[in-house]
């Protein structure tokens, strides 16, 4: 999983364990490289501590104690039980070579063969010599893998005149160091996990207290909406980050809640102009037949004639159905306007819907309920109403179908009353689908396109939802869910 989908809280805590354990991971590895230099620096001591004993220990016996010449040629006299004397004093093989190379004296035991194989190279001599002091220092191995450290430099005689050359053989014995690393390392492998324990509690409040504020600004922000009241963020002892975020936030508050009062008011203003064409259009369709039928009838008015009374009584037919028109319309327009009042008594639904059906009195419309009884606390009108609007549609949709077909089905579901108008018309397209509830829309030659804004505006109100299914040819489902309370 990439770093990128963690939550921000997890980063935090993640991040801040991982600081921990990597500081733990370098804070080791300085500790045994520091350990491995000591040990180095304290071999190298002793070893130049030891050579500086023996070579005192020789210039002593060299200046003091001899009776031989101090010449390359007696070293091998002067020091031949004297060389054991002192590496047992200072527990160190020594050799002595002549400054051509060879071996005159050797203490040394056979795990410390080197590759000299007791006679030193040209090489050897040579770096000797041009070596800083006239002093080299070489790390060897036996076979066995043992490390020890070889010494050359040379023995002066009273003038410092190089009269032979010392070579010790000096063993590394790191297991005391070791001891002592391995114990440090198990000390401080405890010391971390307690830091580990203590830091993975410590970055998981101190996690949840950064993200605490920032997920307080994230649930603000997700209910935040321009048709609803957007409530401010007040943070006590957030961070400056925070706090900007917060202001930032309560002026996008400030400035959404001008946009929506702007809003509103045009979109009423915009409502009502739509609503003014509508009627205005709707008044005009009845009002061009009667001027018609006035200007007729003055052109034909004949006092003398003998049909005169049947005539004025069908010019008379004509007017009032027009004018029957023209007050449903403006009924249609009343009942579409005034919102629903949230009338609620109780009523057998079942028994209701059966009084809507009844009123269509077509063999094709079926009516079907789970139950023989289902109280709800609902506006019998309404429902009425609803149930009227949504068959009178369906009976519509089925023009020119051979085998019409309609089933209207009432149950309960979960504490709310579910009613359902099935037909087998000729369907929605996915263009009407998205515009079916906006007011004045129809897909019929005549109407008004008001019946189901009105339909959705009653269950809207009763804190319900309608819905509808359908399939082009095949016919459209409308669902009506309303608490039963």
């Amino acid at each position: 999983m990439k770093l990128k989908k963690f939550s921000l809280r997890t980063r935090i805590f993640l991040a801040m364990i991982m600081l921990v354990v990597l500081a733990s991971i370098l804070i080791a590895l300085v500790a045994v490289y520091q350990y491995n230099e000591q040990t180095k620096d304290y071999h190298k001591g002793r070893l130049e501590r030891k050579e500086n004993a023996i070579k005192t220990s020789i210039d002593i016996e060299l200046q003091r104690r001899t009776t031989y010449p101090v010449e390359e040629q007696y070293l091998s006299l002067i020091f031949k039980d004297k060389i054991y004397d002192i590496s047992d004093i200072n527990q160190l093989d020594i050799l002595i070579f002549s400054l051509d190379g060879k071996l005159l004296l050797n203490t040394s035991s056979n795990f410390t063969k080197d590759s000299t194989n007791y006679d030193l190279s040209k090489a050897v001599l040579t770096k000797l010599e041009e070596s800083a002091n006239h002093r080299m220092v070489t790390e060897n191995e036996t076979e066995g893998g043992i490390k020890f450290q070889s010494s050359y430099s040379y023995i002066n005689d009273n003038k410092f005149k190089p009269i032979g050359i010392l070579h010790l053989h000096y063993l590394k014995d790191n297991t005391f160091q070791e001891k002592e690393l391995k114990e440090f390392l198990e000390r401080l492998s405890f010391v971390y996990l307690l830091l580990l324990l203590i830091a993975i509690t410590v970055a998981y409040f101190i996690s949840k207290y950064i993200t605490k504020s920032i997920e307080t600004v994230s649930e603000k922000m997700n209910i935040t909406g321009l048709d609803k009241r957007n409530e401010k963020i007040v943070l006590k002892n957030a961070s400056v980050e925070i706090y900007n975020l917060v202001n930032a936030y309560n002026s996008m508050v400030d400035e959404l809640g001008k946009s929506a009062v702007k809003l509103a008011k045009s979109e009423r203003e915009q409502a009502w102009r739509e609503m003014a064409k509508q009627v205005a259009h709707e008044i005009k369709n009845p009002l061009t037949p009667m001027r018609l039928t006035v200007q007729s009838f003055e052109q034909r008015f004949d006092a003398d004639d003998p049909n005169i009374k049947s005539k004025l009584n069908e010019f008379s037919k004509s007017l009032i159905q027009q004018i029957d028109t023209m007050s449903s319309i403006a009924s249609a327009f009343s009942s579409f306007a005034e919102m629903p009042k949230q009338k609620r008594e109780t009523l057998d639904v079942v028994e209701v819907v059966r009084l809507a059906v009844d009123i269509f009195n077509e063999e094709y419309i079926h009516y079907f309920h789970e139950k023989d009884t289902l109280i709800a606390q609902l506006d019998k009108t309404q429902l009425i109403r609803v149930v009227t609007n949504l068959v009178k549609n369906a009976t519509q949709s089925m023009e020119g179908n051979e085998h019409p077909k309609i089933e209207v089905k009432v149950k309960e579901d979960n504490g709310n009353v579910i009613i359902s108008v099935a037909d087998n018309g000729k369907g929605v397209s996915e263009e009407d689908a998205t515009k079916i509830f906006e007011p004045k829309f129809t897909t019929k030659t005549s109407g008004m396109g008001l019946g189901l804004p009105m339909i959705k505006n009653i269950v809207e109100a009763y804190n319900g939802n309608i819905t509808f299914t359908s399939e082009i040819n095949k016919g459209t489902v409308f669902t009506v869910s309303i608490p039963k309370q």
